[in-house]
């Protein structure tokens, strides 16, 4: 038996470019295109939807965003001033529900299921969430609310900028019907051919094979398909905070093969989970990488290491080493990065603490480089140091 669920995406429009508009009102009404340099291989993060208006999207090279939009207006990425904004989001959802599941800095899943009677029904509490972004943070988010995670980010995309959508257990199949199979998270590039192939066109037309021909030339991902092409998703929303592990994934808007676009995501989020490791006091032994290619397929590769850490540099070189020597890139296009820590333990415990005779000498060079990093960053804020990967 199906568990009927009320579910809400909330994904905040032009994340990056707004919030740019937010702290410089100027940009308001133009073409912003947040990326990194002009120069070289940077690439777009973010682009306002005047500039989308010419061509401009997520992951695209700067300079052919500049060949598209000569008259846009080029900012380099703030992510530490993203992520603060992301965290009042947080604080918003959290007051309606625990089961709050942070997908990237700009959308999260929220599950109100059995609310009704204290906070109203899901479409009461989902105006509420998008009104109060409004008012507080002066953003515009599009709201989606469906029976499951899928039907609910579907129904945030459907009618973007400052969409709300809602999609009901009962008009789930009809709702989906006429939709093009490009709308099923994560049928891609390659999966939308394929299917073009057997004369799929619809989610419609897909839910009339039958799950062995679908698995036959899909696999496992053909039994998902089966089963979202019928609006259905048993997957739950998992809370932010697994006290087992800690993990973030960032999807790309296209594709991607620029190397240096992927280790600056993977460095981005390994900001994000070491953050989190300080702020719960624990440490990690386990770090594991985590990387979808455009077909779906997907591998992890994990390195176990001794004693734990929560010092981001360690836990970046670890990273950068397991994505250049276990994880093949050639030719081929990435969608989706992540980044897991695990295996984890108290930040101080006798177990993992090495002593030393000496006062002050327990400590090494790194981990005395790291804290100061993070007593200027608390100090000054955050941007008051970067990553020089990060820089143009």
């Amino acid at each position: 038996m199906r568990i009927m669920r009320k579910i809400i995406h909330v994904d905040m429009d032009a994340f990056y470019a707004s919030v740019e508009e937010l702290d410089n009102p100027g940009l308001g009404g133009k073409a912003v295109i947040v990326g990194g340099s002009l120069e070289g291989r940077g690439v777009v993060s973010s682009a306002s939807y005047e500039a989308r208006r010419y061509g401009v999207r997520s992951a695209m090279p700067v300079s052919r965003a500049r060949r598209l939009c000569p008259h846009g207006i080029f900012v380099e990425a703030r992510i530490e001033r993203y992520a603060e904004v992301s965290e009042q989001l947080l604080r918003i959802f959290k007051e309606y529900t625990p089961l709050v599941e942070p997908v990237s800095l700009d959308e999260a899943y929220l599950d109100v299921t059995g609310l009704e009677e204290t906070l109203g029904d899901a479409g009461h509490i989902g105006r509420q969430i998008k009104k109060r972004i409004k008012d507080e943070l002066g953003l515009i988010a599009s709201v989606g609310i469906g029976p499951n995670k899928f039907l609910a980010k579907l129904a945030s995309g459907l009618k973007k900028p400052d969409g709300f959508v809602v999609i009901k257990e009962e008009e789930r199949e009809e709702f989906l019907t006429d939709l093009p199979v490009s709308k099923i998270i994560g049928v891609g590039r390659v999966t939308e051919k394929a299917l073009y192939k057997m004369r799929i066109y619809t989610i419609g037309e897909l839910r009339q094979r039958p799950l062995d021909e679908l698995v036959e030339n899909f696999g496992k991902w053909g039994n998902a398909l089966y089963y979202l092409s019928r609006g259905i998703d048993e997957s739950p929303v998992v809370a932010e905070w697994d006290p087992r592990s800690v993990s973030r994934s960032f999807t790309f808007e296209r594709d991607v093969k620029d190397l240096l676009a992927i280790r600056r995501e993977l460095y981005r989020l390994t900001e994000d989970v070491t953050g989190h490791l300080k702020d719960t006091g624990v440490k990690a032994r386990t770090i594991t990488v985590k990387i979808r290619y455009s077909n779906f397929k997907t591998i992890t590769r994990s390195i176990t290491i001794v004693p734990p850490t929560d010092l981001t540099e360690m836990v970046w070189r670890h990273v950068d080493t397991l994505l250049k020597e276990k994880v093949t890139l050639k030719d081929k296009a990435v969608r989706l990065v992540g980044v897991t820590l695990s295996n984890l333990a108290p930040a101080v415990t006798e177990e993992f603490e090495q002593l030393c005779l000496f006062k002050g000498l327990n400590t090494s060079l790194d981990e005395k480089l790291q804290r100061a990093a993070d007593r200027i960053t608390k100090k000054y804020g955050s941007g008051s140091l970067k990553k020089g990967l990060l820089l143009p």
